[in-house]
């Protein structure tokens, strides 16, 4: 009987704060009226885009309370109202959220007084549920219907209040071209890199090599042990030019990888960051290897991830969790005993982290509090 009551108190105190943001939704029809008529008269056709914007916040507030009681998240889909004021009203007008958010709000006008139906049932639960489950041991009767009202309200609002597929889609084709440039930035800059340490390294070299090596062929003839000094000075050249090009390639693509697998290049990676790494894999024993482009991105996370708490975190040691899931691969770095604070405009190559992921339509989750520890947490997404 007590944890009936209990939840009977806390789904009425939902229904209160709804009856109350349905009151404020009833005050507010006010303003769209007044905002109706200025668009139509033309003279306050920016009032429209300021009045979708309330709404969108009473929307989202009414989201946060409903996720609240159920415990499940409504997403958002809206587009963003910027730029000039024709181009403001355009967007709010053919924005599917606007229509999505009007219509919860005129059905909110007739379901969000509920409370009004719950409240009398208090007097009749507290006699009938009092007699019937305290002193009876029956299972409460009348109580458990206003939990069922408040999951009714909740039901109806998640229902109305989620976007539409059309919304959602215009949501995806805008992270999709955010995406899209970031990886052709990300493209972009990793080509300089590779140009220039090509032009830098392993072309200077060779070119040192081919000059002594034309230097040794003239001085033969005459100065045979020149000739040899310049020819031991070129297979030098060589072999700094074969390390500097294997160095390029492993920017590429870590030949790594493709020798041991991710496990392994991992444990690789952990072996020489100065740290003492635990490495915990679940599900990659399993033959089945993930598309190269996820291996390579997952290597680069966790050499950044390594790299940055050996530098920054003054932590002596550090976790690497590899999962395989359902719809792809999760990687989980923690310094374990780090200082925090990790900033991506810090020039920690979090940045760089979360372009190379996102270009493979991954997330990058990162939580640094002030005394620590960091956790970088990557979702990449694949097909096993």
């Amino acid at each position: 009987m007590g944890k009936t009551m209990r939840r009977a108190v806390r789904a009425t105190g939902h229904l209160l704060l709804a009856a109350a943001m349905a009151f404020g939704v009833w005050i507010f029809v006010c303003v769209l009226l007044i905002t109706a008529v200025g668009t139509l008269v033309l003279v306050g056709a920016w009032l429209l885009p300021e009045t979708v914007l309330l709404i969108r916040r009473i929307a989202g507030a009414k989201r946060k309370t409903t996720a609240a009681w159920t415990g499940v998240r409504i997403p958002e889909a809206y587009q963003p109202l910027t730029g000039t004021t024709r181009e403001r009203f355009r967007t709010a007008v053919h924005d599917p959220g606007t229509l999505t958010d009007f219509r919860w709000m005129v059905a909110y006008y007739l379901y969000g007084a509920l409370v009004l139906v719950a409240l009398p049932l208090w007097p009749l639960g507290l006699v009938v549920d009092g007699v019937w489950s305290g002193l009876l041991r029956r299972q409460p009767v009348v109580l458990p219907l206003i939990v069922r009202i408040a999951d009714l309200e909740a039901d109806w609002s998640t229902a109305l209040l989620k976007p539409s597929p059309k919304a959602v889609l215009a949501r995806r084709v805008e992270e999709l071209a955010a995406t899209r440039a970031d990886a052709i930035s990300a493209h972009g800059a990793e080509l300089r890199r590779i140009e220039r340490d090509l032009h830098d390294g392993a072309q200077a070299r060779l070119v040192a090599l081919s000059m002594r090596i034309g230097l040794a062929k003239r001085a033969y003839d005459r100065d045979p042990e020149a000739a040899r000094k310049l020819l031991d000075d070129a297979q030098d050249q060589a072999e700094q030019a074969l390390t500097e090009l294997r160095q390029v390639v492993r920017g590429i693509h870590p030949p790594i990888l493709s020798d041991r697998g991710l496990v392994g290049a991992v444990r690789a990676l952990a072996a020489s960051s100065g740290l003492r790494v635990s490495i915990e894999d679940q599900g990659l024993d399993e033959g089945v290897r993930a598309p190269a482009a996820v291996e390579a991105a997952a290597y680069f996370v966790v050499a950044e991830s390594l790299t940055n708490a050996a530098k920054h975190s003054g932590s002596p040691r550090a976790e690497v969790r590899l999962t395989r899931t359902r719809r792809g691969l999760r990687v989980r770095v923690s310094d374990v005993e780090g200082s925090g604070g990790a900033d991506e405009g810090g020039g920690s190559g979090l940045l760089g982290m979360r372009r190379r992921v996102a270009a493979l339509d991954g997330t990058v989750d990162v939580s640094s509090p002030a005394g620590g520890p960091t956790v970088i947490e990557v979702e990449l997404p694949c097909v096993w």
